[in-house]
């Protein structure tokens, strides 16, 4: 085939080009359509193509995070009401409301019997919780530090569970007249002891 320039080709008579001429621009023009259709269409499809495939990606791994957590959803359900069980066998185990005042009194007694002595022992209003009520107690010990152990340890041996706190406790040297230290311990401070709910209570510290 002999080489032709383009610059001599008269487009205002192309029906007189050559058959390989013709054959180049029939070729040219399906190649530009071919191009303008991948670019105005097909483009457009892989990239919402793309698209689907990202979402399709994210939802199949959000699906196997839901799917394995409905898996342990029984387990768990389970494993609830066994705690639920055991906070409810716990909180039995502490006193009542009628048996809150003698339990006060103990406490004091034991302090008594451990040797310290109560310069102040004031119980304070009472605070109900959802599951439990708190009975804060202002205090101010005196006793060797012996004695504060036997204290504790007395307490303890109580025939009812007793939970205590302590807040905002200052333990300082007991000073004589003579300004020197009395080998003593002054123990002031605040303690809560708690007590579980009747069915009763519950019910109004829900209503409220």
């Amino acid at each position: 085939m002999k080489d032709f320039d383009l610059r001599n080709l008269d487009f205002n008579n192309a029906g007189a080009f050559a058959p390989p001429v013709k054959a180049f621009f029939c070729v040219l023009i399906i190649a530009l359509l071919l191009l303008g259709g991948w670019y105005f269409f097909v483009r457009d499809q892989l990239l919402a193509l793309e698209g689907l495939q990202t979402t399709e990606r994210d939802l199949r791994t959000d699906f196997e995070f839901k799917a394995g957590k409905a898996a342990n959803l029984e387990p768990l359900k389970r494993q609830l009401e066994e705690m639920g069980i055991l906070l409810q066998q716990m909180l039995r185990q502490l006193p009542s409301r009628n048996e809150m005042p003698d339990l006060i009194v103990d406490i004091s007694q034991t302090a008594l019997a451990s040797g310290i002595q109560n310069e102040l022992f004031q119980p304070g209003e009472e605070s109900t919780k959802e599951f439990y009520a708190e009975k804060p107690i202002k205090l101010r010990m005196v006793g060797a530090y012996h004695q504060f152990g036997a204290f504790v340890s007395g307490v303890a041996s109580l025939p009812r569970v007793v939970i205590m706190t302590m807040h905002d406790i200052v333990l300082t040297p007991k000073q004589g007249k003579d300004g020197l230290s009395t080998g003593n311990l002054v123990l002031e401070g605040t303690i809560k002891t708690y007590r579980y709910l009747d069915e009763d209570e519950k019910t109004g510290a829900q209503v409220q």
